[in-house]
């Protein structure tokens, strides 16, 4: 039963790295338009990290034109995702920073991780 589950299983993108809530990123989705083929990034905050296996997703918040807060949500393992990077690391004790939604301004930044 476990070789089937393991068959099913779709390979993980290298080029996501280990995520965690409050990391400031930047997501590279490729976009189809008609015929063409472009990358378009999202820049934003993770605020939480969702289920394990093929169904493991992530949603990045940022803040867009006029403060409205814009929110999308990926999946791990998809491949329209060209590569994610971690722009730093931000220090939260929660795994989901749903508070953010009601702040705005200085009050929706993260303090930084500080790593030695």
């Amino acid at each position: 039963m476990d070789e089937l589950i393991k068959a099913l299983e779709t390979q993980k993108n290298p080029n996501i790295p280990d995520l965690r809530a409050g990391d400031t990123v930047t997501v590279f989705v490729r976009i189809k338009e008609g015929e063409n083929e472009r990358i378009q990034q999202f820049k934003g905050t993770v605020i939480r990290i969702h289920g394990t296996g093929n169904s493991e997703s992530f949603t990045v918040r940022r803040i867009a034109s006029n403060g409205i807060g814009v929110e999308r949500s990926f999946l791990t393992r998809s491949p329209i995702i060209d590569k994610v990077t971690v722009q730093s690391r931000g220090f939260t004790r929660r795994s989901r920073l749903y508070f953010l939604r009601d702040r705005s301004g200085k009050k929706a930044k993260l303090r930084q991780k500080f790593t030695s």
